[in-house]
Formats: structure tokens, C-alpha cells, sequence
């Protein structure tokens, strides 16, 4: 199957924490980090997901937010530390492709978010993305 979702990276499942109708999936990345991904009972019974499930965290561009430090009092759990590894500039809106342990990522972002946050190839970031915008797929 061929997706239009560019960021996928792949981890193990380390906890499910079961709710009535959602779950919240612990995926330690093949990069070390922890990622969040709250998805359906649904999904968690049809994908099989249990402890030690190879999984593959997918999440859309335009649902990944850029800060340049970790962020503190904010309800979004998922922040990796990474480094931007390119800039692509249009008219309105950039994306930006920052390296992560274990992989890269990509956000879609305004042309005025990248210039007032100075990024460039080589600026320490922090990507920001919230544990309702991860889905996951089996790997």
C-alpha cells in the first residue's frame, strides 16, 4: 500500500493504556525516543498490538509543529529533539526536514514560522506533534 503521509518511522510498542472507546500506545522509536500515539480500541484490536508489536508511527506534515527548545506547560506530549536537515522555501508555506534519532521527519510550516524561528540546515529543534495525530500501522 502506498500512502501519501511522508513521516514514518519505526518503533516497538512498550505500553497500551486501555480507556472505554481509546487507547494510548507507548512507541519507543528504533532511535530511543518515546512517542505517544492515542488511537481507537478499534485500531488497537485490528492491528493486533500488544507489547513488543513492531510498529511504524505515521504522521501527516501538516501535523507536525516546529519549536527551537522543548516547551514547557503544553498539553502535547510528543517532543523530539532533532535537527533541521533542509528548508524549501514557496510562496506562503516551507517545509522543513528535521533528522531524528532514528529517522526524519518533515513539517509543513508558514514561510513567516521558519524565518521568525531562524531555521536553517543545522538548527537544533524540537518537533512537536500532538498523541491524536499519530496513527499506527504494523511495520
Amino acid at each position: 500500500m502506498s500512502l501519501s503521509i511522508r513521516n514514518q518511522i519505526a518503533g516497538t510498542v512498550t505500553d497500551i493504556a486501555h480507556g472505554e472507546v481509546m487507547a494510548t500506545v507507548k512507541v519507543r522509536l528504533d532511535g530511543g525516543h518515546d512517542l505517544t500515539a492515542a488511537i481507537t480500541l478499534e485500531s488497537v484490536k485490528d492491528l493486533g498490538l500488544a507489547e513488543g508489536s513492531a510498529v511504524r508511527a505515521l504522521m501527516k506534515a501538516t501535523e507536525v509543529a516546529l519549536a527551537t527548545e522543548r516547551v514547557r506547560g503544553l498539553s502535547i506530549r510528543n517532543q523530539l529533539p532533532g535537527t533541521v536537515s533542509s528548508v524549501a522555501l514557496g510562496g506562503a508555506m516551507a517545509t522543513v526536514t528535521v533528522t531524528v534519532e532514528g529517522g526524519a521527519l518533515t513539517a509543513a510550516v508558514t514561510r513567516d514560522a521558519v524565518t521568525d524561528l531562524g531555521l536553517t540546515a543545522g538548527s537544533p529543534v524540537v518537533v512537536l506533534i500532538k498523541s491524536t495525530e499519530v496513527s499506527l500501522a504494523n511495520a
